[in-house]
């Protein structure tokens, strides 16, 4: 026996040689390839492995799962195999956290992309019910012009967020997409991600605008004028400016193997188009929410009671927990986990993230809805009168 026989007989006792209850024949064929200090999430392996003496009665694509410490197949699958030789080609597919993830999506763990096609499947089932809903009851709750702002502004977030959950799940298998449709997914999640956030902000302005300029309310032409302009016009000039940029540069706009954008180091890669915009914004709204809290607990009586004080803060709980999903407040984890990409808690904070934003489309139902007094006790007559 030669020294490669008695390495691999070896690494097979170590490692396990079972899958899926099989006890697989041994090889003497041990490939291991490590890259490190490296972020190109463009490199793709093909491996051919020779059938040997011996010819395969059922072969099997495996990697080991450092996380499971076993042998599994997700994402692996044979090319091509016969008498001679068998090919195997891995592909795992894109997680919701590959957004605000430095590397690149080939790493993902199973659980994880599982989560996020559960959370953007409930999503998307969401926000089409709350557009049904919103339509519905559209002209009884946009009575004033405060009530028509704010559910105007709720609809496009709902809707780009809709448009965007569906660009994902469309690209959430880059490999059988071709570069064309990889590129056109990109821009749409590009496009539709920004303009979502920057109907939170138009949402968090006239929020504020409100609170502090009680006796100045805004006109209704004025909002919708400059609210298309944030909403509409700046999504489009970023996603048209960023791509234009990259080709006038010779950069990578988008990457392949994720269909998203790409990072190469701080302030270099496109990825920046995205997360500039998206942090302004989401510090902006976490602003306009303080703002509110802080207006809130002024309007209580200064020598309140204990029970004053208890409504106080269950007032403040509201707020938190209804603003938080339509201003996009939960996707400072992402940063988080942007910044904490070489911690021990990473994977703790990935999971977070992926959760709670996967499903913020249902949040948003939830909160836009069910927990609107108006909105529910209409939905409530409507059932009764039919």
């Amino acid at each position: 026996m030669d020294l490669n026989c008695l390495i691999s007989s070896a690494l097979n006792l170590k490692l396990n040689n079972s899958f899926n209850g099989i006890q697989p024949e041994l090889t003497d064929l041990i490939l291991s390839a490590t890259l490190d200090n490296n972020s190109d999430s463009t490199i793709q392996i093909r491996l051919d492995f020779p059938s040997g003496k011996t010819n395969p009665t059922q072969p099997h694509c495996v990697f080991w799962n450092t996380t499971r410490n076993q042998w599994s197949d997700e994402g692996c699958n044979i090319s091509i195999s016969d008498k001679n030789h068998t090919i195997c080609e891995c592909n795992h597919l894109t997680a919701f956290s590959v957004l605000m993830s430095k590397g690149d999506g080939g790493k993902q763990d199973p659980i994880l992309e599982l989560i996020s096609n559960i959370g953007l499947g409930v999503s998307i089932c969401s926000l089409v019910i709350f557009l049904i809903i919103e339509s519905l009851v559209w002209s009884a709750v946009v009575k004033t012009n405060l009530s028509h702002f704010r559910h105007t502004a709720i609809v496009n977030i709902a809707t780009f967020l809709l448009l965007a959950d569906c660009s994902f799940l469309a690209s959430s298998n880059p490999k059988t997409l071709t570069d064309s449709w990889c590129l056109v997914l990109t821009i749409c999640k590009h496009l539709f991600f920004l303009a979502m956030f920057c109907w939170m902000l138009c949402l968090s302005i006239m929020l504020v605008h409100q609170l502090i300029f009680v006796f100045s309310p805004l006109r209704k032409r004025v909002f919708m004028f400059l609210s298309s302009i944030l909403g509409y016009v700046c999504p489009i000039l970023m996603v048209g400016s960023s791509y234009v940029y990259c080709k006038y540069t010779n950069q990578d706009y988008y990457d392949s193997k994720t269909c998203w954008l790409v990072y190469v180091k701080l302030l270099v890669g496109s990825m920046h188009a995205f997360l500039l915009p998206v942090g302004t914004i989401v510090l902006a709204n976490l602003f306009s929410m303080i703002v509110v809290i802080v207006t809130l607990m002024k309007t209580s009586v200064p020598d309140s009671s204990k029970a004053d004080d208890k409504e106080t803060a269950k007032g403040i709980l509201k707020v938190v927990i209804v603003l938080t999903p339509v201003f996009g407040v939960t996707w400072i984890v992402g940063f988080i986990q942007l910044i904490m990409s070489d911690s021990p808690i990473y994977n703790v904070i990935t999971y977070i993230f992926t959760i709670l934003n996967t499903f913020q489309g249902f949040f948003i139902l939830i909160t836009g809805c069910f927990a609107e007094q108006k909105v529910g006790l209409i939905i409530l007559v409507e059932q009764i009168s039919l």
